[in-house]
């Protein structure tokens, strides 16, 4: 009996072999698993999200979270890519996306290679949202890979000028055009209006005149209204050398300056919202480039027409500066110094040439960059130029008399 009862002690106590059993399956099954093949790694290639789909980033986080779990996901590449979401998530979407066209073009590859690539146009696009400059520069490049130099509709918009410079010289007769423009508006504002009424004309107006208007115009009033407005304004109001002119400043200055300032605008600071001293409303919008192509212009078309354009014309009552004479004085001002003869008040030659062309390039960059809110610059250009250079000739004329 107390030689069984070690077996029957040793029966109840937990025997090793089995604990080697164990160990020997567990060693197996260790072995078994690594020399299965890995599971192949899975990435994510995150896209440009509109604020209506935020959801689908949850449900992506959920996704990989499932598949790290399963082992199927490198938890490096989850970390990195959790990361991701939350840094996009505190970026504004739209700005991301116009940074993303630009800077950053994601694949939807899976290998490690196109997700560093990935990254690293990630990062760009975190330091480029989040430092100001850098932002503003790198929109400036997409805008001007963007550019849209509106080629047909400068062509027709500097073309008015060379046929308002033909019917100076060739002495047409002002209330004609007058009439003609009235006529043609006439025309193009029921066209106008039964464009923004009814869908199907309107797809017609476009298809026919489309390629003249802007993207801003198809849903607002055709800005050729406006032009004939403002033409009709100069010739109506001013004298036709002063109204000639202005019509050459929203001719030629204006296109100058929105060429330029596609050109050279993102190389050039902003427009301040004040104009230094007067005040005055600038749009924020344009460039510098662009002003002083409009100031520049605007010079040189006071100085070309009054030296060698003004002369071409027989008739001398209605030219308000001569090189000889300088400015015409007005009649009234001449009676009351008694003052007789054909009314010229000096100021003539380079200084009274310099003193015209400087004035009417600062009017013609200042009056292009105004902002006035609704109102369309085909009006207020010739309107401001005009108004401007006839107030100065008669100060000029006034002075120097």
């Amino acid at each position: 009996m107390t030689a069984r009862d070690p077996v029957l002690v040793d029966a109840h106590e937990p025997q090793p072999a089995p604990r080697r059993r164990r160990s020997l399956s567990t060693a197996s099954a260790r072995s078994l698993s690594s020399k299965r093949s890995p599971s192949p790694i899975i990435t994510f290639t995150a896209a440009p999200l509109s604020p209506d789909v935020k959801g689908v980033k949850n449900i992506t986080r959920k996704v990989i979270k499932t598949l790290e779990g399963l082992g199927h996901l490198d938890s490096s590449d989850m970390d990195e890519q959790e990361e991701d979401y939350e840094t996009d998530e505190k970026l504004d979407l739209s700005e991301v996306e116009a940074v993303l066209n630009g800077t950053a073009h994601f694949t939807s590859g899976s290998s490690p290679e196109n997700f560093k690539s990935r990254r690293s146009n990630g990062t760009a696009i975190k330091a480029a949202v989040s430092s100001p400059s850098d932002a503003v520069g790198t929109s400036r490049e997409v805008e001007q890979k963007k550019i849209d130099w509106e080629i047909p509709r400068k062509l027709l918009h500097s073309s008015i000028g060379f046929f308002t410079v033909y019917l100076y010289v060739s002495e047409g007769n002002v209330k004609n055009v007058v009439l003609v423009l009235w006529t043609a508006l006439a025309v193009i504002v029921p066209a106008d209006f039964l464009r923004l009424r009814y869908p199907r004309f309107e797809r017609i107006y476009e298809r026919c005149l489309g390629f003249l208007m802007r993207e801003s115009e198809k849903k607002t009033s055709n800005g050729v209204i406006w032009y004939i407005l403002g033409v009709n304004f100069a010739l109506t109001v001013y004298p036709l050398d002063v109204a000639t002119v202005a019509i050459l400043i929203l001719s030629w200055a204006d296109t100058a300056a929105s060429t330029f300032g596609r050109l050279l605008g993102s190389k050039t600071s902003r427009l301040p919202a004040r104009m230094p001293v007067l005040r005055l409303p600038l749009a924020p919008r344009k460039s510098v480039a662009g002003f002083i192509a409009a100031s520049i212009t605007g010079a040189l078309i006071a100085a070309g027409f009054w030296t060698w354009i003004a002369p071409f014309r027989s008739a001398s009552t209605d030219v308000s500066w001569w090189w000889d004479g300088g400015v015409r004085a007005s009649s009234s001002l001449l009676g009351s110094l008694g003052i007789d003869g054909p009314g010229l008040g000096g100021a003539g030659g380079w200084v009274g040439l310099c003193a015209i062309s400087l004035m009417a390039g600062l009017v013609s960059g200042v009056a292009e960059a105004l902002d006035l809110g609704s109102l369309d610059d085909n009006l207020t250009l010739p309107i401001i130029a005009g108004g401007c250079i006839l107030g100065f000739f008669k100060l000029l004329g006034l002075f120097s008399s």
